[in-house]
C-alpha cells in the first residue's frame, strides 16, 4: 500500500505538470465532433451513412451479400472444402522421425511400384532377381560348387511357395503410417484407399495346408473372377467380458451372446449379396446353397454343425460344444493366438476378449472383376455395411461388451459421431438466440442482425481460408470454433449496443453514431485483436491440424470484428429511426396485456440493470478493495503451487468418450493380437476337415454326451408370483404352462425369470438334481421351495417334481434362496446371491446352478439337443500339442534401414492430405555384399538385447529365396542367424530394394518390448534407449563402411513426437501471445499503471484455469496444451473493456483531485461497459455448454477450459481489476496522442531487443552443437 501511495503521489505530481499539455490534447481530439462544425473528414462521411436510413441500408445489403456471393463462388468453382478426420493431418511431417519412417515408406512404394494386387507378378521377378544376385555372386566366390545342388536344381517358385508374396506383406508393414486414428489401420476412417491390396494379399494366403489350394490360388488369379471371391472388405468384431466375477469370455452365457450376434448379422437380408465366397467352403455342405463364408472366429469350433454323419466346424452349429475340448483343438493352430489376447496360454485357456471377422467378397454381382466401378463397388458396399452400426450398438449386454470397426463402418461412425457434436452447436446457437433477444428488451430486429453478423463472418472467414490461403480440408479442431465465435461475437455485438446507450446525452445522431463507432471499435477492435493473436500463434506450431486450427480461428475472429463493426452501426440506424416505435409500442401492448408495466426502450440509459449492477459493485470499489491485495495473492501463490503439480499425460490422447464404441476399440489395440495382420482364412472352416461323427478306428476318440446313449429331453419350468402385500411374496413352480388366479407370470423386472429349462434325467454335465417342494401348512395359499436335498416331512414339505442341471458352469447361470420368514418360499433369479431374500453360505435351499438357455418349446426340433451339444472333439488325447504362441505384432515394430540417406521433398507441396510423399535419397556408396558380415553382426547384437526386442522378434531378412541357407555362404558371422516366429504364412516385415540389378537399401525388423498404449512421455524414453543402442552398433563399424549413415525408424516414434511436439509447440504459442498482448495491451492504455491490473489479471486466470485443471485430474497432454494457448487471448477480454472505460470515464466525468477520481472513474467504467462485460460472460459460457456433452473428447475438454476461462476472467475482472484500478490507476490519464506514440516506441524497441537476443541464443547455440559434434 506503502508502494502504491508513493507511486500514486508521483504521478499526480507529472500529471500537475502535463497538465495543461494534456487538457489541450483532448480539447483538440474532442473539437473533430464537439458539435455541427466540428465533425470533420471522414468522419463526416461515416456519420451521414450512419444516419441515413436509405444508406444503412445499401451498407446492409453490401456486407450481407458479399460474404454470400463468395461463398457461393467458393462452392462452385472451386474444389471442395473437405472435412479432415485423418490422424496424418497431426503428423509433423519436417521432423527426423517423420522423415524416417516416410523414407522408408516411400522406398516401400517405389519397389513394389503400386500397391494392387495385380503387382503380384513384379513382386515374384523381384524375388527372384534377388535370390540370382546371390548365387551369381557365390558363383564369382567359387563357393557355389560346394554348395548342395538341390536349392538349384528347383526354381525358386517351387522352393519357397510364399516368396512371391514378400514385398506385400512389408507393404502391409510399413503403409501403416498413414492411420487415420492411433493403431486403427487403413480400412478405419482413412482418406486412402489402399486397402485393396491388403485384401489381396488376405485372399491369396491358405492357412490349410492343402496341395490342392494352389490350384484354388492360381484359379482365382485367372481374368475371370468369381463373383465375390475376394475378400475386398471385413467387419471386425472385438467381444470383450465384463460385469462381475472372472472377466473369461469363455463361458456359456458369453459364448451364446457372440453366437446370437454372429448369427443375427448373417441373417441380414442382403448379406448374400455382399458376403465372402471363397471356393474352399464348398466342402463345408452345412453352408449351403449360398455358400458365404462364416465369421472368422473361434466360434467355428464352439459350434460346429452335422450333416451325414459328419462334422464341419463352421461355426452354424445350434448348441454349444464342450468348451475346454473345442479350445484344446483350436489352440493346436498358430492361428488361434490371433482372436485372443496375450494373457491366454495353453495352461490357462482364459481370455477377456475374443476377436471375429467377416469378410465380404468383390467383384459383386453384375461386375465382371475387382477393378469394374471400384469405386461403384465401394459405395454399394459402404450403403449396405453401415445399416450393421444401428444392429451392432444394441448388442451389449451386462456380460459382453461389443466392439465393431473395420471398413467403411468404423469411417460412418466417426464422421456420424463429428455430425452429432457438430449438431450441438444448433443448440448453442438457439439458447444464445434467446439471450440475446432477452438482453435486447425484447428486439427482434436487433437480434437477427446481432447474429447475421457473426454468421456472415464465418462465411467470410471460410473463403479466405480456402480460396486466399488455399487450405482444402477443415480440421477435427476447426470444428470447436462453430461454438466459440459464438461467444466472441456477441461479446463485440453488445458492447455496440451499450455504448450506443451510454451516448444517449448526445442529442445529435451524427454525434451519437459517430462516437459509438469510434469507442466500440475501439475497444473490440483491441480485445478481438489480442484473442486473434492468440490463435494466430498456433500457426507457428509444426502440427498441421493445430496451424490450420490457429489460422481458421484467428480469420474468423477478425472477420466476426469487421462484420460486426460494419453492420452493426447501420442496423442500430435503421432501428432508432423505422424500427424501434413498433417494437416498443408492440411490447408495451404485449406488457399491459399480460399485466406487466411498460419498460424502457432496449437503449434506454436507465436501465434497471446498470444500477443494479452498479448498486452490487459500489462495495468492491468503496471498500473491498484494501483487503483484496492479500487475498488474491494467496490465490495467485496456491494457484502457481497446483500449477506445478500438473504432470505430464501418462496414457495415450483419447480421442473419443472412454465409454464409447470408437474409444473403447482404439484402446484394446494396444493389447490386441496381430493388429496389423487380418486372418480370414484361420478359422475351424479352413483349418480342420470335415470329421466322421463316429470314427472307425476308435470309438474312444470322439466323446459325446449321455442323450447319445440314453433318451432324454428338456422341459420347462414356470415360476409365477403371488404379492401379498406387506406379507412375504409367494413364488409357484410348475411345468404346466397355464397360470392360475390371482398368481402372476413373473416378469424380467427385479431380475427375476418367468421359466427356465433343465433336463427330466441326467444329461451330461446336466447332473446335479434339484427337487421342487410343495407345502400347504401355511393357509390359504400353498408354498414352494426348491432345494438340492430332500424334502423334509416334518415341515410339511412333499415332493412336487424334480429336474436336473449343472454345477459347473455351463450356458444360463441362475440363483435359488428361500426365504427366512414364513412361509419360506423359494425364489429363482438371475442376480445376485441370494435373490436379495436371504443371506448366508450355499447349501441345499439357497445357491446357485446352471440351465441349458430357453429355446422354443414349440418346436419339437429344438427340445431335442443336436448331435453337437457337448461334443468334445479332444476326447482321448487325439488333439496333439498346443501350438507356440506366435510373433504377431503386439509391439511397437522398429526398423533399422541401410542404404537410405533421406527423403526429397523440394517438390512435395505442403499439403498434410494430398500430395506426392516425396522421393527417396539413396546412399551410392552401399554395397551389400562388401557390408554383409558387419549387417549380420548388427542383426545378431540386436536381437541378444532382450530389453529392446521381444523373443523370436528379429525379422533380419525377407520372407522366401532361402537366404538364411545362402548368406553363410557369403560370409562367416552370417552363421545361425535368429529366425523370427512368425504364423505359419505370415511374412517377416525385412525388406530389401533392388534397382538395376543391385541391392540400394536393406530394412532389418525387430518387434520391440514397447507397448503402444502407453504415453508419449513415458515411450520417450524407450525412444533414446534405441536410438542410442544403435548408435553404439553403428559407431562400432569401420570408418569407411555406408553402414554409419544407417537409422532406427518406427512409426510409433511418429506418433509419440506428435505428441511431444504438440505439447511444446501449444506452450510456446502461450508465451508468444502473452507477448503479443503485453504489446498491444501496452500501445492500447498507454500507462504502466493501466497496464499492470491487465497483466496481473491475465497473470492470475492462466494460473487459476490450470490449478482447476489439476483439481478435476487432468494431465497435461496435446489436447490440454493446444487449449492453453488461447487462454491469454480470451483472458484480457473483459479486462480491456474495463480499462477502456476508466479512459472514457475520464473525458466525461469532471475531473476531482485525489483517491476520490479513481473511484468514482471506476464506477463509471462498471456502469458504462459492466452489462455489456457481463452479459458477454454469460453468452460465452452458455455458448460453450453444448461443448461439454460432446462425444470427441478434444471438443469436450477445449469447451470446459473456455468457460472455467471465462469464468475466472470475468470474476478476476470485477474483482482484481476494479479493485486495482480504484486504488492505484491514474486519476487524471486520459491516453494523450504523445503517450500512445511513446508507448509504441517503446514496444518496437523491446521487440528489437527480444528479436536480437533470439537471434544470439540461437547463433551461440549452433556453434556449440557443431562443436559437440565435431
Amino acid at each position: 500500500m506503502m508502494l502504491m501511495s508513493a507511486a500514486g503521489l508521483e504521478e499526480e505530481q507529472e500529471e500537475e505538470e502535463q497538465e495543461e499539455d494534456d487538457g489541450v490534447a483532448h480539447r483538440a481530439g474532442q473539437s473533430c465532433w464537439s458539435g455541427d462544425a466540428g465533425v470533420c473528414g471522414v468522419w463526416r462521411v461515416v456519420g451521414w451513412v450512419y444516419t441515413q436510413p436509405w444508406a444503412s441500408g445499401v451498407v446492409l445489403g453490401v456486407v450481407i451479400l458479399l460474404p454470400c456471393a463468395l461463398f457461393a463462388y467458393m462452392l462452385l468453382y472451386c474444389p471442395p472444402l473437405d472435412i479432415d478426420l485423418s490422424y496424418s493431418a497431426f503428423e509433423v511431417h519436417s521432423h527426423f522421425s517423420a522423415e524416417r519412417f516416410d523414407a522408408l515408406t516411400i522406398a516401400v512404394k517405389t519397389q513394389l511400384g503400386s500397391w494392387d494386387r495385380r503387382r503380384r507378378d513384379l513382386d515374384n521377378s523381384e524375388s527372384e532377381a534377388l535370390r540370382d544376385l546371390l548365387l551369381e555372386k557365390l558363383g564369382r566366390q567359387g563357393v557355389f560348387n560346394r554348395t548342395d545342388n538341390e536349392g538349384t536344381s528347383s526354381s525358386p517358385l517351387q522352393s519357397d511357395p510364399l516368396q512371391a508374396r514378400d514385398y506385400q506383406k512389408r507393404g502391409d508393414a510399413v503403409s501403416r503410417d498413414k492411420r487415420t486414428v492411433p493403431d486403427l489401420g487403413q480400412e478405419e476412417m482413412g482418406k486412402h484407399t489402399s486397402s485393396n491390396y491388403r485384401a489381396g494379399e488376405q485372399d491369396e494366403r491358405s492357412w490349410d495346408g492343402n496341395h490342392t489350394s494352389s490350384f484354388v490360388r492360381k484359379r482365382r488369379f485367372a481374368p475371370n473372377y468369381y463373383l465375390q471371391s475376394q475378400a475386398l472388405w471385413r467387419i471386425e468384431l472385438v467381444f470383450v467380458a465384463q460385469g462381475k466375477g472372472d472377466c473369461n469370455i469363455f463361458t456359456p452365457e458369453r459364448l451364446q451372446t457372440i453366437h446370437h450376434v454372429e448369427r443375427l448379422l448373417m441373417q441380414h437380408p442382403q448379406f448374400h449379396q455382399f458376403c465372402w465366397k471363397p471356393l474352399e467352403v464348398l466342402r463345408d455342405l452345412p453352408l449351403g446353397p449360398s455358400y458365404c463364408s462364416p465369421p472368422s472366429s473361434l466360434l467355428s469350433y464352439l459350434y460346429p454343425s452335422e450333416r451325414g454323419g459328419k462334422i464341419y466346424y463352421d461355426g452354424m452349429g445350434p448348441d454349444l460344444a464342450d468348451i475346454q475340448g473345442s479350445l484344446s483343438l483350436a489352440i493346436t493352430h498358430p492361428q488361434f493366438y490371433w482372436y485372443v489376447d496375450e494373457s491366454l496360454s495353453p495352461e490357462h485357456l482364459s481370455s477377456s476378449l475374443l476377436r471375429s471377422e467377416i469378410h465380404f467378397g468383390a467383384p459383386l454381382p453384375s461386375y465382371y472383376s475387382l477393378q469394374d466401378r471400384a469405386d461403384e463397388q465401394r459405395a454399394r458396399f459402404k450403403n449396405f455395411v453401415v445399416q450393421y452400426a444401428d444392429i451392432l450398438a444394441k448388442q451389449s449386454t451386462s456380460q459382453v461388451k461389443v466392439l465393431y470397426g473395420g471398413t467403411e463402418l468404423f469411417d460412418d461412425e466417426v464422421r456420424h459421431t463429428f455430425h452429432n457434436d457438430m449438431m450441438l452447436a444448433v443448440i448453442s446457437g438457439a439458447c444464445i438466440t434467446v439471450l440475446v433477444y432477452v438482453l435486447t428488451s425484447f428486439s427482434v430486429f436487433l437480434t437477427f442482425f446481432g447474429l447475421a453478423s457473426i454468421g456472415l463472418s464465418c462465411l467470410m472467414a471460410l473463403f479466405l481460408y480456402h480460396v486466399v490461403f488455399g487450405v482444402r480440408y477443415l480440421g477435427i479442431l476447426n470444428g470447436v470454433a462453430a461454438f466459440v465465435i459464438i461467444g466472441i461475437g456477441v461479446d463485440d455485438v453488445f458492447v455496440f449496443i451499450s455504448t450506443f446507450r451510454q451516448a444517449s446525452h448526445l442529442r445529435q445522431p451524427q454525434q451519437r453514431m459517430i462516437y459509438t463507432i469510434k469507442t466500440a471499435g475501439r475497444a473490440t477492435f483491441l480485445t478481438s485483436f489480442t484473442t486473434a493473436a492468440a490463435y494466430a500463434a498456433n500457426t507457428f506450431s509444426q502440427i498441421p491440424a493445430v496451424h490450420d486450427f490457429g489460422l481458421f480461428m484467428a480469420l474468423i475472429v477478425s472477420c466476426c470484428w469487421l462484420w460486426v463493426s460494419v453492420l452493426m452501426p447501420a442496423a442500430l440506424c435503421i432501428w432508432t429511426q423505422c424500427v424501434e416505435p413498433h417494437e416498443h409500442a408492440w411490447l408495451n401492448c404485449w406488457k399491459l396485456f399480460s399485466g406487466l408495466s411498460a419498460s424502457h426502450s432496449p437503449l434506454s440509459d436507465v436501465d434497471d440493470d446498470v444500477a443494479l449492477l452498479s448498486t452490487l459493485l459500489s462495495a468492491i470499489v468503496y471498500h473491498c478493495h484494501p483487503a483484496g491485495p492479500g487475498v488474491f495473492l494467496l490465490i495467485l501463490l496456491l494457484s502457481a503451487g497446483c500449477c506445478c503439480l500438473l504432470r505430464p499425460a501418462t496414457h495415450a490422447p483419447l480421442l473419443f468418450r472412454p465409454d464409447t464404441n470408437l474409444q473403447t476399440l482404439l484402446a484394446l489395440r494396444s493389447n490386441l493380437s496381430g493388429q496389423g495382420i487380418s486372418c480370414p482364412m484361420c478359422s475351424g472352416v479352413f483349418m480342420e476337415k470335415p470329421h466322421s461323427l463316429y470314427p472307425h478306428t476308435s470309438l474312444s476318440a470322439f466323446k459325446f454326451s449321455a442323450h447319445q446313449q440314453t433318451p432324454s429331453s428338456l422341459l420347462t419350468v414356470y415360476i409365477s408370483k403371488l404379492d401379498l402385500g406387506t406379507s412375504t411374496t409367494l413364488y409357484r413352480f410348475s411345468l404346466n404352462t397355464s397360470t392360475p388366479s390371482p398368481w402372476k407370470l413373473c416378469s424380467t423386472e427385479h431380475e427375476e425369470v418367468s421359466s427356465f429349462q433343465a433336463y427330466n434325467q441326467p444329461h451330461s454335465n446336466y447332473s446335479t438334481r434339484m427337487t421342487v417342494c410343495v407345502s400347504h401348512v401355511y393357509h390359504p395359499y400353498p408354498s414352494w421351495m426348491i432345494t438340492s436335498g430332500l424334502c423334509e416331512p416334518r415341515h410339511g414339505w412333499t415332493p412336487e417334481f424334480s429336474f436336473y442341471v449343472a454345477a459347473s458352469p455351463q450356458q444360463q447361470r441362475l440363483y435359488f434362496a428361500q426365504h427366512h420368514l414364513r412361509p419360506h418360499p423359494s425364489r429363482v433369479c438371475v442376480n445376485p446371491p441370494g435373490c436379495g431374500i436371504s443371506s448366508g453360505p450355499d447349501g441345499p435351499t439357497q445357491g446357485a446352478f446352471y440351465a441349458p438357455l430357453p429355446s422354443d418349446t414349440s418346436s419339437a426340433a429344438k427340445t431335442k439337443p443336436s448331435k453337437t451339444f457337448g461334443f468334445n472333439p479332444c476326447s482321448g488325447g487325439v488333439c496333439g500339442r498346443p501350438a507356440v504362441r506366435p510373433l504377431v505384432d503386439t509391439g511397437a515394430m522398429v526398423f533399422v534401414v541401410f542404404g537410405i540417406l533421406g527423403v526429397n521433398r523440394t517438390e512435395h507441396k505442403d499439403n498434410h492430405v494430398i500430395g506426392d510423399m516425396g522421393s527417396i535419397i539413396l546412399d551410392p556408396d552401399f554395397d551389400i555384399f562388401q557390408e554383409m558380415g558387419h549387417l549380420c553382426k548388427i542383426c545378431k547384437a540386436v536381437s541378444a538385447n532382450k530389453q529392446l526386442v521381444k523373443p523370436g522378434g528379429a525379422q533380419c531378412l525377407p520372407s522366401g529365396n532361402k537366404l538364411s541357407s545362402i548368406l553363410p555362404l557369403l560370409h562367416p558371422e552370417c552363421h545361425s542367424l535368429p529366425e523370427p516366429n512368425l504364423l505359419p504364412g505370415q511374412l517377416s516385415h525385412g525388406a530389401v530394394g533392388m534397382h538395376g540389378g543391385k541391392v540400394r537399401w536393406l530394412s532389418m525388423a525387430f518387434e520391440s518390448t514397447t507397448y503402444k498404449g502407453k504415453s508419449s512421455f513415458q515411450t520417450y524414453s524407450d525412444f533414446l534407449q534405441w536410438e542410442n543402442f544403435i548408435q553404439e552398433q553403428l559407431a562400432s563399424l569401420p570408418q569407411s563402411s555406408a553402414l554409419q549413415r544407417g537409422f532406427q525408424t518406427c512409426e510409433h516414434w511418429k506418433q509419440i513426437f506428435m505428441e511431444i511436439i504438440g505439447v511444446e509447440s501449444a506452450l510456446w504459442s502461450l508465451l508468444l501471445s502473452l507477448a503479443i498482448c503485453v504489446a498491444a495491451v501496452s500501445v492500447f492504455t498507454a500507462h504502466p499503471l493501466l497496464l499492470l491490473p491487465v497483466l496481473i489479471t491475465i497473470l492470475g486466470v492462466i494460473c487459476l484455469v490450470v490449478a482447476v485443471m489439476y483439481w478435476l485430474g487432468w494431465e497435461m497432454g496435446a489436447v490440454e496444451a493446444i487449449s492453453l494457448s488461447i487462454l491469454v487471448g480470451s483472458s484480457v477480454d473483459y479486462c480491456l473493456h474495463l480499462v477502456e472505460g476508466y479512459l472514457l470515464a475520464g473525458e466525461t466525468m469532471p475531473s476531482t483531485p485525489g483517491h476520490d477520481s479513481r473511484q468514482r472513474r471506476t464506477l463509471e467504467a462498471v456502469n458504462h461497459v459492466g452489462v455489456a462485460i457481463v452479459s458477454s460472460a454469460v453468452t460465452t459460457v452458455i455458448s460453450t455448454v453444448p461443448l461439454f456433452f460432446c462425444v470427441i473428447v478434444p471438443f469436450a475438454k477445449f469447451g470446459q477450459i473456455v468457460a472455467i476461462n471465462t469464468a475466472v476472467s470475468i470474476f478476476f475482472t470485477l474483482t482484481v481489476t476494479v479493485a486495482m484500478l480504484a486504488c492505484m490507476a491514474p486519476a487524471r490519464f486520459s491516453r494523450p496522442p504523445g503517450a500512445v506514440l511513446k508507448a509504441s516506441l517503446a514496444v518496437m524497441v523491446a521487440a528489437a531487443l527480444g528479436a536480437a537476443l533470439c537471434w544470439v541464443g540461437g547463433q551461440l547455440g549452433a556453434l556449440a552443437w557443431q562443436s559437440i559434434s565435431t
